[in-house]
């Protein structure tokens, strides 16, 4: 594989958040339009003999009846693939598209987030500057209908909705709108245009010399969107910096290798990659940082994955920083996608990564040792430790082979210098339950969110907290919904529902970096982390 060509690999393995942001942008959700017939048989080229292809021509030549081939193909196709690894996955067109406008940061939509309470679309986030807020669209408004169609107060379905939003680049869709409980005189017509979607959810100073920066997904775009906001950071005074990677799943490998170079001087060694078919590439840093010098957390969880644990693995090796949380999702494996003719697409595991030390981080996982020529791989020591490491693994050429005053730990992730336990509150099964059935969002879309409030942003954070009167309904609300409670749980969890309704609240009236902002406020790992960095 040549090099100009590993902008294509993928390295996340999650991709609910590439569903949502196909929801939230009138993206579509309708079944995959597969064509059929022989001029569309997939160019499979499985095995020496090209047996499986020829079975499926015999198939659509001889068989019986009538059959789909396309569907044939996709069966065949999802079948192998599964005997592979846990990412290695096969993808129709429409979830192909999804997945790439999602890493690439832009979609062709109205630019609308709404959320469905009692068979009304409320509107709970656009996007800055977007088509629908240009149009005049506000957060808060209730969708009434769509080109004509009344869709509040009807039984449709989400799919549905979408197929009512979508469409070509360039064409108009009109809703009819209710604001502050009157309806509009006339219907908003927004013209579908591309939004562009930063993967920067926040980014703000903390206090007078830390700053904070929460980082969703690693698109095409991520390394920019990142050195902008921490230029302006670094401009309004600071000098230590938080990475949040916690929830990052993943995303393209060199935009992780991107953003990990703004934290190290000229060619240090970030990560390298390793297969049966690839032979070793190493990745450096390229110039020296943005934030080369100065106090580095990086807080990671268990959904931390990929992308994320290429960033954390060189941070931790290099000893550039502090990693702080629990222990990373552990994927150590790289994908590239292959495309087909009809829009499909093959993400195909095509290598290891390791990080500097020369650590494979990915966890076990359920192996069809059948279909395998070589046998277990070898195993290696690494900074005083055993782990399994390919055949012809070689220790890695960098300035900081080993780490020198901290134990590097192996197995499955990566394990965080200072660990943080599991909030007790997200243990709790009642807690649970409610957030399983979406309440919070529910009471706060439906009965506390009203128009945006005159006050500034900074007196929302700085003041606004729930009253009891809003918890004490929140708590009849939930019993309507068939969901009983003791008065002990009511009262253990009653500050973390505060915080997510207060969160849910800011983001409402104020955008994504309010609710990250509010969040923060009682955030036990972000408070770790910053007394780390000051040495406490």
């Amino acid at each position: 594989m040549q090099k100009d060509t590993k902008r294509n690999l993928f390295v996340a393995a999650t991709y609910g958040a590439v569903l949502l942001l196909g929801l939230l942008l009138g993206q579509n959700y309708a079944d995959d339009n597969r064509q059929s017939g022989t001029s569309t048989l997939l160019p499979l080229g499985l095995g020496h003999t090209g047996k499986v292809q020829r079975m499926i021509d015999l198939i659509e030549s001889n068989y019986v009846d009538s059959v789909e081939v396309s569907r044939l193909q996709d069966l065949a196709i999802g079948e192998i693939v599964a005997q592979l690894d846990p990412y290695s996955e096969y993808l129709y067109p429409q979830a192909a598209l999804r997945q790439r406008q999602a890493l690439e940061g832009s979609f062709e939509g109205i630019g609308i987030e709404y959320y469905k309470v009692n068979d009304t679309l409320i509107t709970v986030g656009l996007i800055a500057d977007g088509p629908a807020e240009q149009a005049g669209l506000r957060v808060g408004d209730r969708l009434i209908a769509i080109n004509g169609d009344t869709i509040a107060g009807v039984n449709i379905t989400e799919k549905a909705i979408d197929e009512k939003i979508r469409g070509r680049l360039g064409t108009p869709v009109t809703m009819s709108i209710s604001r502050n409980g009157q309806a509009l005189p006339k219907p908003i017509t927004i013209t579908r245009k591309r939004v562009e979607i930063s993967s920067v959810d926040a980014a703000y100073i903390i206090d007078s010399t830390t700053a904070y920066i929460k980082i969703s997904r690693f698109g095409a775009k991520t390394a920019d969107d990142f050195t902008q906001a921490l230029t302006q950071l670094k401009k309004a005074g600071a000098k230590r910096l938080v990475v949040d990677l916690r929830e990052n799943g993943g995303g393209y490998f060199d935009a992780a290798t991107a953003l990990a170079s703004q934290f190290f001087n000229d060619k240090e060694l970030l990560v390298y990659t390793e297969g049966a078919h690839e032979a070793r590439t190493d990745y450096y840093s390229t110039a020296d940082g943005l934030f080369g010098t100065g106090a580095l957390a990086v807080l990671i969880d268990e959904q931390s994955a990929s992308a994320s644990e290429i960033v954390a693995g060189a941070v931790q090796d290099l000893e550039r920083g502090i990693i702080v949380g629990r222990r990373s999702f552990g994927k150590g494996l790289v994908q590239e996608q292959f495309g087909f003719g009809d829009g499909s697409a093959l993400n195909l595991t095509v290598a290891r990564y390791y990080t500097p030390s020369g650590r494979c981080i990915q966890k076990t996982y359920p192996k069809n040792h059948s279909i395998f020529k070589s046998s277990a791989p070898e195993t290696a020591t690494v900074a005083g430790t055993e782990q399994s490491q390919p055949s012809g693994w070689q220790e890695p050429q960098s300035r900081h082979p080993q780490r020198a005053n901290r134990p590097v730990l192996t197995g499955g992730g990566i394990a965080p210098d200072v660990w943080t336990p599991v909030n007790g509150l997200d243990t709790s099964a009642w807690y649970k339950r409610i957030r399983r059935g979406n309440l919070i969002e529910e009471y706060v879309y439906g009965y506390l969110a009203k128009s945006v409030p005159a006050y500034s942003v900074e007196n929302f954070l700085e003041k606004y907290n729930l009253p009891d009167w809003a918890y004490n309904d929140f708590l009849t609300y939930v019993k309507t919904r068939g969901i009983t409670y003791s008065a002990h749980e009511a009262r253990t969890v009653k500050p973390r529902i505060c915080t997510d309704m207060e969160a849910l609240l800011g983001r409402f009236y104020f955008g994504s970096e309010a609710f990250f902002r509010v969040r923060n406020r009682s955030d036990e790992t972000l408070a770790i982390a910053i007394n780390a960095l000051s040495g406490e």
